[in-house]
């Protein structure tokens, strides 16, 4: 048994090779992986039961770093991912870029430009001069315990969580107008698989972020992955000869904009899609955008995977809190159905870490499981084919499909009707993901990635290691 070994960038030139197809298969791998996480039990005798996956350890050290050893068991073998992480120090002096409103108007730059004294400073987070990203390896053994990968887990980590926050995205009706807060490398694959799996139907991409020059080059590094970012106020414009990712009208938005306030607030208001990136100690901005009857009236898919701690959040507790209550019909305004319940990756993680579930005071009622909702792919198989002659399934051709959800309020009522709200709220409502992350994520992605390396000749192989 050969040793892969890859590194971050090998893994990066691994990942940009990705088409819509390959995407669909990693995404539909992973499901199935956490499908079998939230349904398996210990007598399956099933490597992803969440029986077999062992509690993460952190260290934190004196430097205020924390290390996470992730060990985890999958159908295929087993792994244990190591990645540090800065601290979120709330005390340090927060960066305002000098940037404010800009506009990529059908990928050109716009030339206006604002700035006021009176800047309204963004909630605080990891400060701009350390890495918010987690560095580290992954370590994969097949199931006999022989080494089969040693990986880099910089780049994977930001690709794994990003693929499982595209699941529920994926089926969206609407996904018009998409806001991603942040821009770093969970933005970036946010944005990148957002575009792969959905890229003609997005008309707007805003990007929300305290510095206008990284959120510049991530732009730069999404249509010219290949090429040295260039330094800034120099602008590559993106043509239909140099990317094969949709281009919708793309705009950059940071808080020292004189009116940044009222464009926050319209943005979020204007939202089908909001994706969450940031290891914020705040909330990004407030319920009310999304709570009070202007807010309510438009579903939402918001996925908010950039805090990882119980004093850390990036949504505030109350826009959970209404998702989960339970829906009244005698209210006067009309709004997008909220479902009952928040999704996550784990409910006994989420739980412990979750800033936003903790701090709403949510319990293992108001959570479901990711792994609830998706089918196994034989299952979207199986239904695909019965539905062939079948208009009234909404089925793709390819990749993952939701099923059933035991814990969704409503659905000890009549079956049919149940699966019928559930698949229109998942589709139409207002739909809140939060993913803390999983080392089973990490094993499955990272087997299938050291899979497709070997395919195709990338890393370094070491044999009979």
């Amino acid at each position: 048994m050969p040793l892969t070994i890859l590194t971050d960038e090998e893994v990066r030139l691994l990942l940009l090779t990705l088409t819509k197809e390959d995407v669909l298969e990693l995404q539909q791998s992973l499901a199935d992986s956490l499908h079998y996480y939230s349904t398996s039990t210990e007598e399956d005798h099933n490597g992803c039961c969440s029986s077999m996956q062992p509690l993460r350890t952190a260290l934190k050290r004196s430097d205020g770093q924390t290390t996470l050893f992730m060990p985890a068991s999958s159908n295929e073998g087993l792994g244990i991912k190591v990645v540090t992480l800065a601290e979120p120090d709330a005390k340090k002096k927060q960066s305002v870029d000098v940037g404010s409103l800009k506009s990529f108007d059908s990928m050109s730059l716009s030339t206006q430009s604002s700035t006021d004294t009176n800047t309204q400073v963004p909630p605080a987070s990891i400060d701009s001069t350390q890495s918010t990203t987690p560095k580290g390896t992954l370590t994969l053994l097949d199931s006999h315990g022989n080494p089969r990968g040693f990986i880099n887990a910089e780049e994977l980590t930001a690709f794994r969580t990003a693929l499982a926050s595209t699941m529920m995205f994926k089926k969206r009706t609407n996904v018009h107008d998409v806001v991603v807060f942040g821009a770093g490398k969970q933005a970036y694959w946010h944005i990148r698989l957002a575009l792969l799996l959905r890229g003609p139907e997005i008309h707007h991409l805003n990007i929300i972020n305290r510095s206008f020059e990284s959120a510049h080059k991530l732009i730069e590094k999404l249509y010219k992955p290949h090429a040295e970012p260039p330094q800034w106020p120099r602008i590559n414009i993106p043509t239909p000869e140099t990317t094969t990712l949709a281009r919708p009208k793309i705009q950059i938005m940071t808080p020292s904009h004189n009116e940044y306030e009222r464009l926050l607030k319209a943005t979020v208001r204007g939202s089908s899609v909001i994706f969450c990136t940031t290891p914020s100690l705040a909330p990004l901005f407030p319920a009310s955008y999304l709570t009070n009857p202007e807010g309510r009236k438009k579903g939402r898919y918001v996925a908010a995977i950039g805090s990882y701690k119980p004093h850390m959040l990036e949504l505030h507790p109350d826009i959970l809190k209404q998702n989960v209550a339970p829906a009244h019909h005698h209210h006067h305004h009309k709004h997008a159905a909220t479902g009952g319940a928040i999704i996550v990756d784990s409910v006994e993680a989420c739980l412990k870490e979750a800033g936003e579930i903790i701090q709403a005071g949510l319990s293992g009622r108001e959570v479901v499981e990711i792994g609830e909702l998706v089918m196994l792919k034989r299952d979207a198989e199986r239904r695909r084919q019965d539905a062939t002659n079948s208009s009234s399934e909404e089925l793709d051709r390819a990749g993952v499909e939701l099923g059933e959800a035991k814990k969704v309020k409503g659905r000890e009522k009549k079956e049919e009707t149940a699966d019928k709200g559930l698949m229109e709220w998942l589709q139409k409502g207002n739909v809140i993901y939060k993913s803390v992350g999983l080392g089973l994520m990490d094993v499955v992605v990272g087997s299938d990635i050291v899979k497709l390396a070997d395919e195709r000749g990338i890393g370094t192989r070491i044999e009979n290691f």
